[in-house]
């Protein structure tokens, strides 16, 4: 049992520290941790060339380069060697991450909690996955220097993961979708409204510090992939035809050249900001009139939290997305919703909410109100204090 006679530590696991996956809900349950009293700090692989380029100047984070077997054994036994809180807890169940935090549990007798803001298989085809090889498959993916099991992220480790799920001391999930499914307590992802608070912020000001004056704007504040819906929007606006309507794409993909792809085909409504700092995002967002987040109907957007909205939420802004996983339980009556991919519903509500701007913007007001209720980092912390304490 942990006594509270001295400040805990909390450990939190990421798998990549070079990219976003699994770092932004690190630095919101780092922050709701912080709120609570906790020391905390994160610790992670690096499996790319550098860290992730938006992680805030102020988070200091330890990284361990990451590779493939057998070399990551030797980066295992360092990263095991850095994790000395009180608590272990880990993003994802990856091998990288809830995989050493079984292997530190086992000899340290630390607690371990597991959070899942995604369901991993799913990119994998979900339920349908199986590994079924033959036996000169397996040894041709075990013993080729490319092969497919030398990777610690190959589906069969998450599968594997998933099955030593019963083994963790709690688990903490963002959506009913992954609550139905790992069970777990129901941990939403958190907005600092304090940062996030339109009061602080000129939007007229930020459209021409951005570069948008003269636009109605847009805003899509994340990485474009095809089940994010993005080109729905961009058929909307093809339905619509009017020049000062843009789509302001922010960031980017760092996966592929999908974006590229939009740019060539749409390049005439889309304006493409770069990435930026967690402390720049309200005053970009301050710039939209929309937020857009037209997720499509897959197996991956149902288990998924998409942090666009409490974006969009938490800056009092019209928020336009489909009804898709939680989205409609999250937004409540504050926002606007289509069905997923339905491109002309999408043209029918960015008429509707341009028409009478000032009612969406009322809206917008009542989803702020909304976000600081429930999705604040004060209400993060208050959900992850009675996980901790029943530890």
């Amino acid at each position: 049992m942990i006594t509270t006679n001295k400040k805990i530590k909390v450990s939190l696991l990421v798998w990549n520290l070079s990219t976003n996956d699994g770092f932004i809900r690190a630095y919101l349950l780092q922050k709701a941790l912080i709120k609570l009293g906790y020391e905390v700090e994160i610790i992670g692989f690096l499996f790319g060339k550098s860290l992730y380029k938006a992680i805030p100047n102020e988070v200091h984070v330890y990284t361990v380069e990451g590779c493939n077997f057998p070399g990551i054994i030797k980066s295992i036994w360092k990263i095991l060697k850095l994790i000395n809180g009180d608590i272990i807890y880990a993003i994802k169940p990856q091998t990288a991450s809830f995989g050493v935090a079984l292997l530190k549990k086992l000899y340290s007798k630390k607690p371990v909690i597991l959070d899942i803001d995604d369901w991993e298989l799913s990119w994998h085809g979900g339920d349908a996955w199986h590994y079924r090889p033959t036996f000169r498959q397996l040894a041709r993916e075990l013993l080729k220097p490319d092969g497919a099991l030398r990777s610690p992220q190959h589906p069969l480790y998450v599968k594997w993961m998933e099955d030593c799920i019963i083994y963790a001391d709690a688990v903490t999930v963002h959506t009913n979708f992954l609550q139905k499914r790992f069970g777990g307590e129901f941990l939403p992802n958190g907005k600092d409204t304090s940062l996030f608070d339109p009061t602080k912020y000129n939007p007229e000001a930020s459209k021409i510090r951005y570069g948008l004056s003269g636009y109605k704007i847009l805003m899509f504040p994340g990485a474009p992939r095809p089940y994010k819906g993005v080109e729905d929007v961009l058929l909307a606006l093809d339905k619509i035809n009017q020049p000062d309507l843009k789509l302001v794409i922010v960031g980017g993909s760092p996966y592929d050249d999908y974006d590229e792809q939009l740019q060539q085909k749409w390049g005439r409504w889309i304006i493409k900001l770069p990435n930026y700092p967690a402390e720049i995002m309200p005053d970009i967002v301050a710039a939209a009139d929309i937020v857009v987040v037209p997720q499509r109907d897959t197996p991956e957007t149902r288990a998924q939290f998409p942090l666009k909205l409490t974006d969009g939420m938490s800056m009092a802004k019209p928020v336009l997305s489909t009804r898709v996983g939680d989205i409609p339980e999250i937004l409540g009556e504050t926002g606007y919703l289509v069905e997923p991919a339905k491109p002309e519903q999408l043209a029918e509500q960015i008429k509707l909410i341009f028409n009478d701007l000032e009612l969406a913007n009322q809206r917008g007001k009542k989803a702020r109100e909304r976000c600081v209720e429930k999705y604040s980092i004060e209400a993060m912390a208050a959900s992850l204090q009675s996980v901790i304490s029943r530890l």
